[in-house]
């Protein structure tokens, strides 16, 4: 193994002390926290060419996999990052407590020991076992136990250590409770514990087993209501990811209380032509939008774009109920049969709401473009407004396109034609920038009356849609630009580039496909774009969309800027709606405490907890992706329940040892397909080519390609399918031939009974 670059010399020609590359890595894994290129040039004392001696020797460890970057920050791989929010799982043979990261599973990841430390200002956290907390994670030094220890910065709410399941009866008379989650086994309920529960309700269960080999039995401890009712399968998904969906009474106490904001430090933007363009269904509108021509003769074919966005600040005080409950909640959460809002309706579907011909409190940005579309300037202002319109999406647009109706006619030249001139000029300077252009369809699940699925339809992508997206992206680099400038504390919204890793294992997919990605460390959006240019229109378009997609890095919030890849932004923050993300509020009272308009801006206090508050709300908008998507699963599996032993036209959207994952595209449903049921060749894993390949016949199945499948097993609770091919299995290019055959191998077996893996989404 190379012992990396050689050091600088001294002036009598002698290498100049260095860390040796083992004290390198041991500062990198001692100190998560502060492990930037800087900081270790800063603890080892290097300057001038010790610094590019450093600089090498950081990409060679990259290169060896000995460390990874995340932005700026470098970590040994796996690690854990300095703050994580966890689960209080048990206790060591000492007491002493033991969590897991919560988004990692069960069997994943070495327990964390919680050593339970002091809140600022000497108050005590007490944490137990079924706590979820927010924790500030230290490497630990000895070799045996758990590899990090931990001291607990805030305990979410009290979790039971209970499970989430719906009451059945047995032929033979006795209770059970079928779990929602998979893998888990029933559980026998005698009938004296089910307090109150009846068939079909879903129920939190406390378990416990009366010998060692006994069926799991347990006790009702609460019962969560009917799965017979309207709502009922998102209300699984806000239980088994402990998403709070109730206002706590203060809470709503105090929105009620609110009064309308007033004039009061404001500058009078009522006549200004700001509209609302948003879907058809909204109920809350936190963005309005205008352009027009900028009259200054020095700017020729430029263009002005104003964003207004709701003043939440001016009612979510610092420390208020309201302010508490929001930052718990992190973010709303979007079910197809329900919102779970991130603040009460009085504030998000009222005082917050941009309502036709009504006044509102706004933070609005005025952005002067040159004719190219790169941007000269930005002022914000805090504004009292009256939007001039509601319109939806694809009224805005027949309007444009030549119908417009009784509201958008008289309103066609004067506001929406400036504004579509205003976005075409955004648009080129989007084009310059090359952002990353996936082509990946969203479905949208439809519900009948009954809260059950009508249909999936994909939604048509607009002109409008782009508009509004074009012009909230630009207001958000405005208010990163700002607060950067005045030196202000904020959240930024990150997203890091692929690790090389990932960039190394999605070249050698593309060398399967005679595609080429350019080597090094500072790839751009553009060079994604030209490979998924060169595939548009063939067979393999989707597969190519598909492995770009889960090459890249998942953006999230942070206190330090590390750009946004997927934007090509070299800085961005979420400003454009503070109704439903809370990072949004944060940037609003940044931008009022920077600006100094007015006495509601960031305190000091938040901002000496931005990073404890940026690792909360991260995991908050995992914990909601996980749970929308979780509720997506169910409705379809319910929908399809009906439908066991039809066939399907499906997509190969993974490939495992364990088998198939597909993707039914007129549904947005996953399913899986074991291995064990595709024949009786040894199917070798190709993890390169993302496929599975018969040693035999080199057939097989490859990540995207269309296949014909039959549904044999439903779980509805759980929001699982289960698929058997009835594709044969497809010549395979050599390349696709993994050269560790024995190591990946996945035998397959006929059998009479297939074996029943579950389904889950990639």
């Amino acid at each position: 193994m190379s012992r990396g670059p050689k050091g600088p010399k001294t002036g009598d020609g002698k290498d100049a002390a260095r860390p040796s590359r083992e004290v390198v890595l041991r500062f990198v894994a001692d100190n998560p926290e502060r492990a930037t290129k800087r900081d270790i040039a800063k603890a080892f004392k290097l300057k001038g060419q010790d610094r590019i001696w450093l600089k090498q020797l950081l990409r060679e460890f990259e290169a060896e996999g000995l460390l990874a970057k995340q932005g700026k920050r470098l970590s040994r791989p796996g690690a854990l990052p300095p703050v994580a929010v966890l689960d209080i799982f048990g206790r060591d043979a000492d007491g002493g407590l033991l969590a897991r990261p919560s988004e990692s599973r069960e069997e994943d990841g070495e327990p964390v020991v919680i050593a339970v430390g002091q809140a600022r200002g000497g108050k005590a956290i007490t944490a137990g076992v079924g706590d979820r907390v927010l924790a500030r994670l230290f490497v630990r030094d000895r070799p045996d136990g758990p590899a990090y220890t931990a001291r607990v910065m805030k305990v979410f709410d009290k979790r039971r250590d209970a499970i989430l399941g719906v009451i059945a009866r047995r032929e033979d008379g006795t209770f059970v409770a079928q779990p929602v989650e998979r893998r888990q086994p029933e559980v026998e309920i005698d009938a004296e514990f089910l307090d109150g529960a009846e068939i079909g309700d879903l129920v939190e269960l406390e378990t416990r087993r009366p010998t060692r080999y006994g069926p799991a039995r347990g006790k009702v401890l609460a019962v969560v209501g009917s799965l017979t009712s309207e709502k009922a399968v998102s209300m699984i998904a806000l239980h088994a990811h402990d998403i709070p969906h109730i206002f706590p009474a203060e809470v709503l106490a105090e929105a009620e209380a609110a009064k309308p904001a007033g004039m009061d430090g404001r500058e009078d933007w009522r006549e200004v032509a700001l509209v609302t363009i948003d879907p058809a269904d909204a109920k809350d509108h936190d963005d309005a939008v205008c352009g027009h021509a900028d009259d200054d003769p020095a700017n020729p074919g430029g263009v002005v774009a104003t964003v207004a966005i709701a003043d939440v600040a001016a009612y979510v005080r610092t420390g208020s109920a309201l302010d508490r409950e929001a930052q718990k909640r992190g973010n709303s959460v979007y079910f197809p049969d329900r919102v779970v809002p991130m603040l009460p309706e009085r504030i998000s579907n009222d005082l917050c709401s941009l309502r036709e011909g009504e006044d509102r409190p706004a933070l609005a940005v005025r952005m002067v473009f040159a004719a190219d579309g790169r941007k000269l300037k930005h002022s914000f202002h805090r504004v009292m407004m009256r939007s001039a319109a509601r319109l939806a999406y694809p009224q805005a647009q027949a309007a444009i396109d030549g119908t417009p109706d009784d509201k958008t006619a008289p309103m066609l030249d004067p506001v929406l034609k400036p504004l579509w001139d205003t976005y075409a000029v955004l648009a080129r300077g989007r084009t310059a920038r090359k952002p990353l252009e996936l082509d990946l369809p969203e479905r949208k699940i439809l519900l009948d009356d009954n809260g059950k699925v009508d249909r999936v339809v994909v939604p048509e992508r607009l002109e409008a849609h782009r508009l509004v997206e074009e012009f909230m992206i630009q207001a958000n680099v405005a208010a990163a630009e700002t607060l950067e400038a005045k030196r202000q504390a904020l959240v930024y919204r990150t997203h890091d580039a692929p690790s090389l890793a990932k960039q190394e294992s999605l070249r050698e997919f593309l060398k399967t496909l005679g595609l080429s990605l350019a080597r090094g460390a500072q790839l751009r959006p553009a060079q994604f774009n030209s490979i998924l240019e060169r595939v548009r229109g063939e067979d393999h378009e989707q597969l190519v969309n598909q492995v770009v997609l889960r090459s890249q890095s998942q953006a999230e919030y942070a206190p330090d800027n590390i750009g946004h890849f997927g934007l090509n932004l070299k800085r961005y923050a979420h400003f454009t709606s503070p109704i439903r993300r809370y990072a949004d509020l944060i940037v609003h009272r940044a931008l009022i405490a920077a600006l100094g308009l007015g006495q509601d801006g960031l305190t000091p206090g938040e901002e000496a907890r931005l990073d404890d508050v940026a690792a909360l709300i991260s995991a908050a908008e995992r914990r909601a992706m996980a749970a929308e998507r979780d509720t997506v699963d169910r409705l379809i599996a319910g929908h399809l329940a009906t439908r066991r032993g039809d066939s399907f036209e499906a997509r190969v959207s993974g490939v495992t040892k364990a088998g198939l994952f597909v993707q039914l595209p007129a549904f947005g449903a996953d399913g899986f397909i074991p291995v064990s049921s595709l024949g009786g060749d040894y199917y070798i894993y190709d993890e390169t080519a993302h496929s599975l390949v018969g040693d035999r016949s080199s057939k097989g199945f490859r990540l995207g390609d269309r296949v014909d499948v039959k549904l044999v097993e439903v779980a509805p609770l759980a929001g699982t399918l289960r698929f058997e091919m009835l594709s044969e299995p497809r010549p395979l290019p050599p390349a696709t031939r993994s050269f560790h055959k024995a190591k990946n191998r996945a035998q397959t077996r006929p059998s009479r009974r297939a074996s029943s893996a579950r389904g889950r989404r990639k």
